[in-house]
């Protein structure tokens, strides 16, 4: 019954911010990466900082793993420990496809029947090391390929949420394993 309600409670949430998404007028503001390879971006990604999400709320330790489904779409697995990294593990599965062009890193998201969110990469490492990813002006994650990056990136990463005007004070900052 818990996990049917976990579930209730992860689908209204993303059918709350795939609407948001869908009518925020702030997104066109974002410019996604171009030359993006999808093939390199596939695997694994620790959440380094997120803004406040609310399926996210007390998760820890989070990952985001994207892989190929047989429909070519992609698979998006993002996985947290609940309050703490010893804590039990919470999951969503969600399908992903391109806004428009595969090489422009517009990716818009679903973890719920047809609602999408966007998911642009607005800022990513030549070697695909780090990336940050804004959905609208409300919401944006750091992801990182390990469990830690460099502070200087980190930083260099929140100047940008900042001058795409995002309010960076909202930031969190999640353990990782």
């Amino acid at each position: 019954m818990r996990k049917k309600n976990n579930l209730i409670l992860l689908g209204l949430s993303l059918v709350l911010l795939s609407i948001t998404g869908l009518s925020c007028k702030d997104k066109t503001a974002f410019t996604p990466v171009t030359g993006f390879d999808l093939q390199r971006y596939l695997g694994t990604w620790y959440e380094i900082a997120r803004m406040p999400f609310s399926f996210e709320k007390d998760l820890v330790g989070v990952t985001a793993t994207y892989s190929l489904r047989p429909d070519g779409k992609v698979k998006v697995l993002n996985q947290g420990k609940i309050l703490s990294l010893t804590g039990r593990l919470s999951t969503a599965v969600g399908k992903a496809k391109f806004a428009a062009d595969p090489a422009t890193a517009h990716i818009k998201v679903s973890f719920f029947g047809p609602f999408y969110a966007d998911y642009i990469v607005v800022e990513l490492d030549p070697e695909y090391r780090y990336a940050l990813v804004i959905s609208s002006l409300r919401y944006a994650w750091i992801l990182s390929r390990t469990p830690e990056l460099d502070p200087a990136i980190t930083e260099k990463l929140i100047g940008k949420l900042k001058a795409y005007g995002l309010d960076t004070s909202r930031l969190i900052m999640p353990p990782q394993e």
